[in-house]
């Protein structure tokens, strides 16, 4: 998978703030003002404005520069007004050499933590695609193709999870989104991850993997953390679904609907206790599953996505890779500009269908 990433160039109005032209034009502002007006180098200490501006926002050698160029200012009007030996002048001209020095030293900090916050970033988005492995296979007779994008470009930080595990019981399925989108969300998100990799080969079905899951996750949770998570388990001719409190997979074929869950359960963290659905899939149907990063998708006006009739016009293209970049495409057409939620798809297509198995769990329902 690639992530679908939006990488821009920053607007004009940045690009302006972090150039040294604003804090040397107003070194330049405030000298003409002195001169315009007489002053005789009262505005002398205001020349720091330029110092102090650049320190705060650009890097030590361009805050160097605009330091050098606002002392120079100074001694010119100084000079200028045949005060440079005065003693109220030395003053304030003292005044704005201390404060150009202490100008560079805080360029100097904020340097080191702007590199120390892009080396973090860096190490996240490494974990984040470390956890988030793009798959765009067929395993265990059914095509899995999934699109990932991250709301928070700059950290790479996001709250949604996905993995596929095939086990003896079949391909298993886990579609996610962790409450958050900061450093608790990942570890929250690794450990599901993690839990879901350990637990699906050996739960014999997934109402107890989901009170598994919710079990193993119990010393991970804070008091208002919580993981909504489908699960699904692929057999021939049919998909089992558990639903523990999240937007309910798209079955895509010649029948285009929602498979919700009979009865509604709670998030992972809240003590779910799921049941299980069967809905049966015929040759050509193939599943969406997504997190609400699609269903609650607005446009400019407020009107949400389309996303049954933009499915049906999308997600039947012959070609899993390309059916899911058209509906990302339009999805991106429809709000106008990249989605501002994490957004995760995961399209499956079993590729060979039969009768149902039977399946001894005690609690199936059949759609």
């Amino acid at each position: 998978m690639n992530a679908l990433r939006t990488v821009g160039r920053r607007p004009p109005s940045r690009r302006l703030l972090l150039s040294p032209l604003p804090p040397l034009g107003l070194c330049l502002l405030i000298t003409a003002l002195d001169l315009l007006f007489d002053m005789l180098g009262q505005l002398v200490a205001l020349l720091l404005i330029g110092p102090v501006l650049a320190g705060t926002r650009l890097g030590v050698r361009s805050t160097a520069v605009v330091c050098g160029v606002a002392l120079l200012l100074g001694l010119l009007l100084g000079a200028t007004t045949g005060n440079l030996l005065a003693p109220d002048f030395a003053v304030r001209g003292s005044g704005l050499l201390l404060g150009c020095v202490l100008a560079v030293q805080a360029a100097r900090r904020h340097t080191l933590l702007r590199t120390t916050l892009k080396r973090s970033r860096q190490v996240t988005r490494a974990t984040q695609e470390a956890l988030l492995r793009p798959v765009s296979a067929t395993l265990d007779g059914t095509q899995v193709c999934t699109r990932y994008h991250s709301a928070t470009q700059e950290s790479h930080l996001s709250g949604d999870v996905y993995d596929v595990v095939v086990t003896p019981y079949g391909l298993r399925l886990l579609v996610g989104d962790v409450r958050g989108h900061d450093l608790d969300s990942l570890r929250l998100a690794a450990a599901t991850l993690a839990a879901f990799r350990d637990l699906a080969p050996v739960a014999p079905h997934l109402p107890a993997l989901a009170t598994d899951l919710d079990a193993r996750l119990a010393p991970e949770f804070g008091p208002e953390d919580f993981v909504t998570a489908v699960l699904a388990e692929f057999a021939p001719g049919e998909v089992r679904l558990v639903n523990c409190g999240h937007p309910a997979p798209l079955r895509v074929g010649a029948r285009l609907d929602l498979l919700e869950p009979g009865e509604s359960a709670p998030p992972l963290g809240l003590g779910p206790q799921p049941s299980q659905y069967r809905h049966r899939l015929d040759g050509s149907d193939r599943v969406l599953f997504y997190t609400d990063g699609l269903t609650e998708a607005r446009d400019r006006d407020g009107t949400p996505f389309p996303l049954l009739d933009e499915a049906a016009a999308t997600l039947r293209d012959p070609l899993p890779e390309q059916a899911v970049d058209a509906l990302h495409a339009r999805l991106t057409a429809h709000i106008g500009r990249p989605p501002t939620d994490d957004l995760t798809l995961v399209l499956c297509q079993p590729e060979l269908t039969a009768a149902p198995l039977a399946v001894s769990d005690g609690v199936l329902r059949r759609s």
